[in-house]
């Protein structure tokens, strides 16, 4: 369904709203724009200025979004040689950010810094790997991703890794190997959140199968309302209560809209044409992008078709399983009313039009994701009193992989 823009009235609660329970967001890929523009000169892209002409993210848009809680995503290509060292490049971005913005952003690994954060009226960062060919199949680097900070991880991105089968490539391994297994169980010991956004159907189901803690999607939508791979089936969504997860609804059009999930199918092949990565977004890339658009024009999401999205993972899985996670400066278009992280007031007004309670959204915003971190702390203390780190390798649980 669509609605009309939100009531003025709504906007003011809406803003009210988020003064009191801000938006915990899953994932933010301004890193990775930063490296890609500038290539990590914070300086060039100073985030305390006005960046709409760059990025979706700076300071003031931020608080204008009642934006309380970040995962900034140390996100590195599945093609990039190097990914460990390139998540590190990550990392220190991050570090960077936090090191250059004290007053605006503070460092967060815990629930309980969550909350100091919004009492101290500063935006708590966290980080979240996305994909798990940054820990190159190694659970040491696992374990010291989470010691620097990284409090999620993606289980794979878009391309299969040797443990795990990705939405968007072809079935594997069946979903989780024993090994992609061993990896969920480590990352439950740690206290790091299993991400299951950018993972296959089948490896939903193995993962939450497998782990003990609670497990999120950052940034992913409802498939029964928009049929695209990278969004949750129901039968995955009607796990959450068992399992206590969170499922955070993203913004990118192609995962909301399904008639920009055919014209985004088009629109990717003319990359490649043209001889470009289907995701990337410098400037000679949004050229060909651009060219494309004029001619075929691009079918536009709103706020009320990520409203719709909502709606039906409220019914689904409850309204303590569900979450947001706009996938900014990781996609060249948003939706109408949602154009950058300023636009989260416009999502709970159209919500509060459609009825939605204040104590319910204060769920959505900020306790829900909360919860779910300190969760998977508990869920840890227990893990590490049982037993130790483990030092099993791939090839140990999986075996020699096969001569192409």
């Amino acid at each position: 369904m669509t609605s009309p823009s939100p009531s003025a009235s709504s906007l003011d609660r809406a803003r009210g709203l988020l003064a009191r329970f801000p938006v915990v967001d899953g994932h933010n890929d301004l890193p990775w724009a930063l490296r890609e523009q500038v290539r990590y000169d914070i300086g060039a892209r100073d985030i305390a200025a006005d960046q709409s002409a760059h990025l979706h993210t700076d300071l003031a848009r931020l608080r204008a979004g009642g934006v309380g809680a970040q995962y900034w995503s140390v996100y590195v290509r599945s093609d990039l040689p190097g990914a460990l060292a390139a998540t590190l490049e990550q990392i220190d971005c991050v570090r960077q950010l936090l090191d250059r913005y004290p007053g605006d952003l503070r460092p967060a690994l815990t629930a309980a810094d969550m909350e100091a954060a919004r009492a101290e009226g500063r935006i708590a960062s966290l980080m979240g790997a996305e994909g798990g060919h940054s820990i190159e199949n190694s659970l040491a680097a696992l374990r010291g991703l989470y010691a620097l900070g990284v409090r999620y991880m993606t289980l794979t991105h878009n391309d299969n890794i040797a443990w795990a089968d990705s939405a968007t490539d072809e079935p594997n391994v069946g979903g989780l190997s024993a090994f992609g297994r061993a990896v969920v169980r480590e990352m439950n010991r740690e206290g790091m959140l299993v991400d299951l956004s950018h993972v296959a159907a089948s490896t939903m189901r193995d993962a939450l199968d497998a782990s003990a803690a609670p497990v999120i999607f950052s940034h992913s939508s409802a498939r029964a309302v928009c049929d695209h791979p990278r969004n949750v089936p129901d039968d995955v969504l009607e796990r959450l209560p068992a399992n206590g997860g969170v499922a955070m609804v993203t913004f990118v059009p192609k995962f909301v809209l399904q008639a920009a999930v055919d014209w985004t199918a088009e629109a990717d092949e003319n990359m490649r044409r043209h001889g470009f990565h289907h995701l990337d977004s410098t400037a000679e890339a949004m050229k060909v992008h651009h060219a494309f658009e004029e001619d075929h024009p691009r079918p536009v999401a709103t706020v009320a078709h990520v409203a719709d999205h909502l709606d039906h993972m409220r019914e689904v899985a409850g309204v303590d399983h569900i979450g947001i996670g706009g996938d900014y400066d990781g996609t060249p278009f948003t939706p109408e009313g949602l154009d950058d992280v300023s636009g989260y007031p416009n999502l709970i007004a159209e919500l509060l039009d459609r009825g939605w309670s204040e104590a319910d959204l204060a769920k959505v915003t900020w306790q829900n994701a909360v919860r779910v971190l300190g969760a998977a702390e508990d869920v840890a203390r227990d893990e590490r009193s049982r037993r130790g780190p483990s030092n099993a390798t791939l090839e140990e649980l999986d075996g020699a992989p096969s001569a192409s």
